[in-house]
């Protein structure tokens, strides 16, 4: 009797062991949509107009330092890699000023397409190209290699 009430006992201990444990009651009510959340989260509100063309000028980006741990090219000294490096950072700045300039110097479609050819009235079949803008080349294509104009 004392090991078949054991048993009994041992089982039921055991099967406890499996059973889920009692949760408080949870709310299946969202505070807040997903889409909200994610639509709220604006990773560039710290740094204001940092999406316009240009902005990369009002950053702080700058190549690292050369440490006595840095990767040095063989052949080459610490002072003259970073010679190299600063070299290359001033090349990309100035190329990016550069186009920096030329933003917003740009012809509006509504502009290139009046003048295109698409004017009421048809004068633009007199005009040179009839009307047509026509792309700038390196070379003059209107004379040949001897001199002669077309």
């Amino acid at each position: 009797m004392k090991t078949s009430a054991f048993l009994i006992a041992a089982t039921i201990a055991s099967a406890s062991a499996f059973a889920p444990a009692p949760q408080g009651t949870s709310s299946t009510a969202l505070n807040e949509s997903l889409f909200r959340t994610l639509s709220n989260m604006d990773l560039w509100a710290p740094v204001k107009d940092s999406n316009s063309y240009g902005a990369r000028s009002k950053k702080n980006i700058k190549t690292g330092k050369l440490t006595s741990n840095s990767y040095v090219p063989s052949g080459l000294s610490k002072a003259q890699y970073e010679k190299v490096r600063s070299d290359a950072d001033a090349k990309k700045d100035a190329r990016y000023a550069k186009n920096v300039k030329k933003a917003g110097k740009f012809l509006g479609f509504s502009v290139f397409y009046q003048k295109r050819g698409t004017k009421v009235g048809g004068e633009w079949m007199d005009e040179p190209n009839r009307g047509h803008d026509m792309a700038k080349t390196k070379y003059d294509w209107s004379v040949d290699s001897k001199g002669n104009e077309w």
